[in-house]
């Protein structure tokens, strides 16, 4: 997905709105002051989504690993907005793998959404594979492309060049540089107004919501299930808001916090993610024997920022300039997935020279080309959208030359990334005020030093569902790493998955489980031996 952000990433000024939008229990005023007759009884919240849909015709995939999987695809119409289903539909792409138990042990249909926003979720029904204990067999389960991404039709993008090479640098030192950049953005939300017209007002978290619930009726459903990873627990905590009776189950990993969208909750990213970069020198300098590229992080750091300043001189090989050496190393502050690699690159560069390797990892997750950009374009259009941005660019300013003097690694390449909404043309919302008081248990998912979805924001949402319950992979740095093999959180998974079996709900402002973190890796030819999860609590 598109750097991870959540919030992105990918991942807020603080909730300014507390509004709820469609789901709210709309007011009606009295007809004189002090007066109990003639005053009108609040309407019911509804518990669904008025429009119904057409079945959806399945037919064969066109990716060859679902094809492998025994998949079926398809597509579901929808209107483009809401307030006029009679008007412009769009099309879903949308993906089955059903359940291989016998019709009396079948629990339904599991929705998953990969975050983002604009993450690719179509061939995301391939996870009920890896859930421990065949736990996962008893579901249908459905990868979907949300509105405006992948083969969902149409699918928004604006200019496929955007992340090209050796781009002005992130950090600004004087205001000429700061208006390259400037310049940059507001071009790209010109062409995304262009490319996107009437499709820019309507990519909400709440129209994707609504979109959830006409699937569950399109696929016959009267509840849903539902997976959802970084951004798509925020979709999960706003439908089990707006429409609590038809939550069946939920879990959600990396958990979004709903006071920070979005605007500060990109702030509370970049200081996490400085810890954890700290964190992923140390196990480098750990590691020194294998990349000798320091001793102790402290070295290691100094490194890291000696060359980003030499490559913010001049690029290797006229490609990787400082910009794209920053974006190599953001997926070390997401997940320990990836650490070799990244740390291999490092060392070539240092100590060969080579340029192509650290070339070949900005393209894996920065590839340019006609649409490449989609799931930023709808990462903007989602999250600049939601809610009100900042309008005033010195806000911006200040806030991150604040951040920056504390948390240099990410604050201006971060600031950046979500500069096009200074100028976005869309629709703003509201933020939903999300309240889970009516929804049942469902299961949360945080490492504590989850930088993309900082740990903070998982404590809040176990407060505001009264029936949750909250693993923390104690101590860990990696966003959204459920059902990658550590037994104690994965089991239990299954375990909710299989009979509604959560652990049992502890006192205080607090997780609810503590498990192993998703280990480091070992580097190969390592003498160091990684620490096996024993399917155990941590301690």
């Amino acid at each position: 997905m598109v750097k991870k952000k959540i919030v992105v990433i990918a991942a807020s000024a603080a909730l300014v709105a507390t509004s709820v939008v469609t789901g709210s229990v709309a007011q009606a005023s009295g007809s004189g002051s002090g007066s109990t007759t003639g005053v009108a009884q609040a309407a019911p919240a509804p518990t669904q989504v008025a429009f119904s849909p057409e079945p959806i015709k399945w037919g064969k995939c066109a990716s060859a690993g679902l094809q492998s999987l025994g998949a079926k695809c398809g597509f579901l119409t929808v209107p483009l907005d809401y307030d006029k289903p009679k008007g412009k539909k769009i099309k879903l792409a949308v993906s089955r793998i059903s359940h291989t138990v016998k019709k009396a042990k079948y629990q339904g249909v599991m929705l998953v959404n990969p975050g983002g926003p604009g993450g690719s979720g179509l061939t995301l029904s391939s996870l009920g594979q890896y859930v421990p204990d065949n736990a996962g067999d008893a579901y249908d389960w459905i990868g979907f492309d949300p509105r405006g991404v992948g083969s969902s039709k149409p699918a928004l993008s604006c200019d496929g060049n955007y992340f090209s090479y050796d781009r002005p640098k992130y950090v600004p030192k004087t205001t000429k540089d700061e208006k390259v950049w400037l310049k940059r953005s507001k071009g790209y939300a010109q062409d995304c107004a262009k490319a996107g017209g009437a499709l820019l007002d309507n990519l909400k978290t709440t129209d994707n919501v609504k979109d959830m619930d006409v699937l569950r009726k399109a696929l016959g459903q009267k509840k849903i299930n539902f997976y959802g990873f970084s951004y798509g627990s925020y979709l999960g905590q706003v439908y089990a808001t707006q429409y609590p009776t038809r939550v069946r189950r939920m879990v959600l990993d990396g958990v979004v916090d709903p006071r920070n969208v979005w605007y500060q909750a990109n702030l509370d990213q970049d200081i996490a993610f400085d810890a954890n970069m700290d964190v992923f020198f140390g196990w480098v300098a750990k590691n020194n024997a294998t990349y000798k590229l320091g001793k102790t992080a402290a070295a290691v750091k100094k490194l890291y920022y000696q060359q980003l300043n030499a490559l913010d001189k001049k690029a290797a090989g006229g490609k990787i300039g400082g910009d794209e050496w920053t974006d190599i190393f953001l997926g070390a502050g997401y997940y320990v997935f990836g650490w070799e690699e990244t740390a291999d690159a490092f060392a070539g560069w240092v100590h060969d020279g080579d340029w192509k390797t650290l070339k070949a990892l900005y393209d894996s997750s920065n590839p340019q080309g006609p649409g490449e950009d989609n799931g930023f374009a709808v990462y903007l259009a989602t999250q600049c959208t939601d809610v009100q941005w900042p309008k005033s660019w010195a806000k911006w300013k200040k806030d991150a030359r604040a951040t920056h003097q504390k948390a240099p690694f990410m604050t201006w390449s971060n600031n950046w990334f979500n500069a096009p909404c200074l100028y976005w043309d869309g629709e703003v919302g509201k933020a939903v005020k999300v309240d889970g008081s009516k929804a049942p248990g469902i299961l949360l998912i945080a490492e504590t030093h989850d930088a993309a979805t900082p740990y903070a924001g998982a404590l809040e949402v176990r407060s505001r569902f009264p029936k949750s319950v909250l693993i923390e992979g104690k101590n860990g740095t990696t966003h959204s790493g459920s059902l990658n093999g550590v037994a104690c959180t994965d089991d239990t998974i299954a375990a909710y998955l299989k009979d509604g079996t959560l652990p049992k709900r502890v006192k205080g402002r607090t997780s609810d489980k503590q498990c192993s973190p998703v280990p480091q890796p070992t580097p190969a030819g390592s003498s160091t031996t990684a620490k096996a999860d024993t399917g155990k609590n941590a301690a």
